[in-house]
């Protein structure tokens, strides 16, 4: 299974020290480059600067098709973590991207990449008994991460997962 991953998805689980939670669903993510220098060349370091460094789980590729990010980033006004992020799903033809920003999902799923965000992974997560429970999470999330979900939102993923 090809995993491919947005910086997000890796800074906010490593905000709530869950980070191993990726191997552990998907044995080996991919991210492009953009992201790599997302997360290890930034200083102050971030949640997760350490860790993608050293993670053997975790695969740094680099995206060929340069003109696809081109466009992602000036017609559809993503970063460069995102663009290469969806290039490289393209690219290799993965199975999932990992992805939370609105408009880079928005993208993805246009290009018929299928997506989910850290909630979905959590979900899954959790039917995989890999957590107890996401409400706690998630709350850690937004309170430590700056993480934003609707309360609609918030409501509907307790209930999938039967915490109400």
């Amino acid at each position: 299974m090809i995993v491919i991953s947005d910086t997000s998805a890796i800074t906010n689980l490593a905000a709530i020290q869950h980070l191993q939670l990726l191997p552990f669903l998907y044995n080996q993510v991919t991210i492009p480059e953009a992201v790599y220098r997302e997360l290890a060349e930034i200083d102050p370091p971030v949640p997760g600067t350490l860790e993608v460094q050293t993670a053997p789980w975790l695969e740094v590729r680099q995206v060929v098709n340069r003109a696809v990010v081109e466009r992602l980033q000036v017609e559809v006004r993503l970063d460069p973590g995102e663009s290469e992020a969806i290039a490289l799903a393209l690219e290799l033809g993965a199975d999932l991207l990992l992805i939370d920003e609105r408009r880079g999902r928005t993208e993805a799923d246009r290009l018929g990449i299928k997506i989910t965000g850290l909630l979905g992974m959590l979900v899954e997560a959790k039917r995989k008994n890999l957590i107890v429970a996401v409400k706690p999470l998630i709350d850690a999330l937004i309170a430590t991460s700056d993480f934003r979900v609707s309360p609609v939102l918030y409501n509907q993923i307790l209930d999938v997962v039967d915490e109400t």
